[in-house]
């Protein structure tokens, strides 16, 4: 079941983001360390219903940001969609690592994007960290189109990539 997440949530909602990190740096992917996501990111999620949950058995497996807000840092890049538009971004897309491979992520992006069309958005757009491979192909199979990159020195050295899915 998805639903909106609430303050009691964030703790349970961090724990799957740090078991994520875990499992992505095992990996060699170093998209997620001790700065990002942060406590403070999902309370202000919340505060703007912006924040849902994946849960089963009352258990959190999953959580993503569905957001109207325009990171500065998007300001440069060149979108499929006129600048103006209204666009949704996605942010902070986990699904806890005993949980990845059963659709989980399919079915968040899936709610993402028919609550974008609901609400005559023109795209939906996100970024991925270009060293994230599985992430990559998850979003080109889903009709993503790849954009432009964009630095986040705090997380990594290395770029993100910018898709949009135009609607």
């Amino acid at each position: 079941m998805i639903r909106p997440a609430t303050s009691a949530d964030v703790d349970e909602i961090l724990q799957v983001t740090a078991d994520c990190a875990k499992a992505m740096i095992a990996k060699g992917i170093y998209q997620w360390n001790e700065h990002y996501p942060s406590h403070a990111a999902f309370e202000e999620d919340i505060k703007r219903n912006e924040l849902y949950i994946y849960t089963h058995q009352e258990r959190i497996l999953g959580t993503v940001v569905v957001s109207t807000l325009k990171d500065e840092i998007y300001e440069e890049i060149t979108w499929l969609t006129p600048s103006d538009a209204r666009c949704i971004y996605i942010h902070r897309l986990a699904v806890h690592p005993e949980a990845q491979g059963q659709g989980i992520a399919q079915q968040m992006m899936q709610f993402a994007e028919e609550y974008a069309r609901e609400h005559d958005f023109a795209s939906v757009r996100l970024d991925t960290f270009s060293k994230n491979e599985r992430n990559n192909i998850f979003y080109t199979k889903r009709g993503y189109q790849k954009l432009e990159p964009v630095y986040f020195p705090k997380q990594s050295e290395f770029p993100f990539y910018c898709y949009e899915l135009v609607l």
